[in-house]
């Protein structure tokens, strides 16, 4: 039985610049191009330095990688597909990165739900047909940390819905693709010793 041949990929900027690692090239996985990502990780630029980084839907790792180049201290990567979490593994030790990668070989919904973890930044790029952007969104908000921020992207032709709490920084269109820099603002809980006006 023949094997798939592997993806290439470049990481763009920071410590690996110019590195290309390889990816599992399944049906359904999209590297984020590199304008995009340029832009992305521009956006990024004042916090990425010792940020804690998440990569759902993680596929090719891109942004994860890419985001690990740039000074991030750690990237959790969480993929269902089998062959592309050992391709991540294989890039991981490539550039020298396994004690600042976690790789989960788990849905992501499923994975977010249980963890305990905490994010600083979140990549959000779900198979198109799967219409997962608002349910990931909610899923994600109690493991993002304060002054978070949380990249998705969608087909152009999708108006996604954001779910309350949630405020867009910046969007962009590129080709057939929209993306965006979002934040989430946990609502703030009552104070239990000032009640309000309890009867």
């Amino acid at each position: 039985m023949s094997h798939r041949p592997l993806g290439r990929l470049r990481v763009i900027g920071g410590e690996w610049r110019s590195r290309l690692i390889e990816f599992d090239a399944a049906d359904g996985v999209r590297p984020t191009p590199d304008r995009v990502r340029q832009t992305l990780f521009d956006w990024l630029s004042p916090i990425i330095a010792g940020a804690a980084c998440v990569d759902l839907f993680a596929g090719s790792g891109a942004l994860g990688f890419e985001a690990l180049s740039r000074g991030a201290a750690t990237a959790c990567f969480v993929e269902t597909g089998l062959a592309q979490t050992q391709a991540m593994h294989a890039a991981a030790a490539k550039l020298g990165a396994t004690s600042r990668v976690e790789i989960v070989n788990r849905d992501a919904l499923a994975w977010l739900r249980n963890t305990r973890a905490q994010f600083d930044i979140a990549f959000v790029d779900p198979p198109y047909a799967a219409c997962l952007w608002q349910p990931v969104l909610l899923a994600l908000q109690p493991v993002l940390k304060s002054n978070n921020r949380v990249y998705v992207e969608w087909p152009k032709a999708v108006t996604p819905l954001w779910p309350s709490g949630w405020r867009v920084l910046k969007e962009k269109t590129a080709g057939q693709v929209s993306y965006a820099l979002a934040t989430y603002e946990a609502p703030v809980s009552q104070d239990p010793s000032n009640p309000g006006n309890s009867a």
